[in-house]
């Protein structure tokens, strides 16, 4: 479809075919947490660091085609809970697809806990988000991760492979789940999963250095990219981060390559 391919292009880097995302949703789930108290200025930060698109709930939107600088990729998320109500887990639609068209989006994504209590009304929200991207052609990103009474390990293979699935199964474009730990076992994931898949980034990880590592392994397993939220905007200098997450996706970059990049060099590393 046409004007898929068109906005997919604003998302995927062309010259690679892989994708730095950096999902900034989280002011609903946690509230104004620090590194998204000031969107504006995180958003500034990581598109001039060379990030490809950003996810932002819909009234943020201003904040993706900002009018100035370099482009980037504006992602709408389309499903919502909070860290207060009864069940985190339970994602609930709030914007519509509809919505992301009149916003300028190039992509919407949703959120999906396989395992979870409420799996089967997420399920259905997939189903229906993923035909209504089809008719508008909106590339649409599945945040598929196992978790629930019945999962043990949230990054076992099994479940996480599973997750995956399920997300292209129903339509998703682009998928994100979490890394399982190790090349060989995501290199699994990747093969039973046929969309791009990107990896995300967790819970805040202590050493960059890790981070960088975990990047470059999910890249050498076969992942189309990552999609790093608070280990990029809560870092102490999202800008620096950016380029060097950047840098081990797009130029294939080692970790200790691209822990040389500072921001006195890093007009070099875009």
């Amino acid at each position: 479809m046409y004007g898929k391919a068109v906005r997919l292009e604003r998302i995927v880097n062309r010259a690679t075919g892989r994708s730095v995302i950096v999902p900034m949703d989280h002011g609903v789930t946690l509230g104004p947490v620090r590194g998204i108290r000031s969107l504006k200025s995180t958003v500034d930060a990581i598109a001039s660091a060379g990030a490809d698109a950003a996810v932002v709930h819909k009234g943020a939107a201003i904040f993706g085609h900002r009018g100035y600088g370099r482009d980037l990729g504006l992602i709408v998320h389309l499903s919502a809970s909070t860290s207060l109500g009864p069940d985190p887990n339970n994602k609930v639609l709030v914007a519509t697809v509809e919505e992301a068209i009149k916003l300028g989006a190039d992509g919407v994504s949703v959120h999906i806990n396989i395992g979870a209590e409420d799996e089967a009304q997420m399920l259905s929200i997939l189903g229906s988000v993923s035909r209504s991207c089809q008719e508008w052609g909106m590339p649409l990103m599945a945040m598929m991760y196992p978790r629930g009474r019945r999962i043990s390990n949230e990054y076992a293979e099994e479940f996480v492979a599973h997750a995956a699935r399920v997300g292209a199964e129903l339509g998703a474009d682009i998928v994100k789940t979490s890394y399982t730990g190790d090349p060989d076992s995501f290199s699994r994931v990747v093969e039973g999963c046929p969309v791009p898949l990107v990896v995300a980034g967790g819970p805040k990880i202590s050493s960059e250095m890790d981070l960088l590592r975990m990047v470059r392994d999910a890249i050498d397993a076969g992942a189309s990219g990552v999609a790093i939220g608070r280990n990029i905007f809560q870092h102490e200098s999202p800008s620096i981060i950016t380029r060097r997450i950047c840098a081990v996706v797009h130029r294939g970059y080692t970790p200790e390559e691209a822990m040389g990049i500072t921001e006195c060099c890093s007009a070099s590393a875009n």
